[in-house]
């Protein structure tokens, strides 16, 4: 099979496509035949050689990704012939292998991918879907809300907003860059804003008056600027920083403002079912088009550009990889 294989921590451009051996399932195993594998920022992360988040750099050579979706065309031993010829979706957890024409994963990890739903869809279903159901879960909006999500036009981003407007609130969607906003009227927010320009905050402040709830994977400069615009008892979502940096909240924030600060970290496992619970609704909403995943999708060859493009900030929604058949 051809799989993106990294032999030396780097550039983008160590991303190099290769044949391996074709992949055997064990016992409780399936063999899925990946038409689309998930690109993560903490796959930009492990390529350079640094942690990313819990997951440490890995053994080289690797193959990088953790997401794929696409049909089971091979069994191990114990597991159900009903499994055979269908279109699953899967998260591969800690072990790394996604970029590549074959993946093996236990039936256990496996979720049918609805009709409705195309194998990128599902993919940005299965990974960035269930962070933003579980951020929408953990601090749900109520109808007197005005919420704040940033990188509106990443993976999580564009799903918050919708779940967001699902519940009656108001929305402040924001980006970088007028080619980004202009995406995110699509979502009917009530708000759009660009935070590359110097007055954003101000325009925010002068439409919805404040902020109530804020759901920051962004951090830096733009979370701090969020923090500084919220109402006295407001709610503060933690769940990243693309940015860099986590956004800087101390002692003193929390206690003038009477601030409810939240991250997201582990609190997902102690939601009623765990992590699996929230991909398989995540799947489930998307194929009933309660929201729907926004992706940009490259060519599994083209993985290098696909970590550069998602690292320079040029690419929208979820990046996934594709593996024509």
């Amino acid at each position: 099979m051809r799989a993106i294989q990294l032999h030396e921590f780097g550039p983008p451009e160590n991303l190099v496509l290769g044949e391996v051996p074709d992949l055997s399932p064990g016992p409780g195993q399936v063999r899925i035949a990946v038409s689309a594998s998930g690109v993560h920022l903490l796959d930009t992360s492990l390529r350079r050689g640094e942690a990313g988040g819990p997951m440490p750099p890995p053994e080289l050579p690797t193959i990088p990704g953790r997401e794929v979706a696409g049909v089971v065309d091979d069994l191990g031993e114990g597991v159900d012939e009903s499994w055979r010829g269908r279109r699953v979706v899967a998260h591969l957890g800690m072990v790394p292998g996604g970029y590549a024409e074959q993946a093996v994963t236990a039936v256990e990890s496996l979720h049918v991918v609805p009709p409705s739903l195309g194998c990128a869809e599902a993919v940005a279903a299965v990974g960035t879907g269930r962070t933003a159901l579980g951020v929408f879960d953990l601090e749900p909006p109520a109808a007197g809300d005005v919420v704040f999500v940033p990188s509106a036009a990443g993976g999580v981003g564009w799903l918050l907003v919708q779940a967001a407007r699902t519940t009656g609130a108001t929305v402040v969607a924001a980006a970088r860059g007028a080619g980004r906003t202009a995406r995110l009227h699509e979502l009917g927010a009530d708000l759009v804003v660009d935070y590359g320009l110097p007055d954003w905050a101000d325009r925010v402040r002068e439409q919805v008056g404040g902020l109530s709830l804020v759901y920051d994977g962004v951090g830096g400069a733009v979370g701090r600027s969020a923090l500084e615009l919220m109402k006295p008892g407001g709610r503060f979502m933690m769940f990243g920083w693309s940015a860099g940096e986590a956004t800087r909240i101390g002692t003193d924030d929390v206690v003038a403002s009477g601030l409810t600060v939240g991250w997201l970290g582990q609190r997902m496992r102690a939601l009623p079912g765990g992590i699996p619970a929230l991909a398989a609704r995540s799947v489930e909403l998307a194929g009933k088009g309660w929201w729907r995943p926004l992706v940009t999708t490259y060519p599994l060859a083209d993985a290098a550009t696909a970590h550069a493009d998602l690292e320079g900030r040029r690419a929208l929604g979820k990046v996934v990889l594709t593996v024509e058949r």
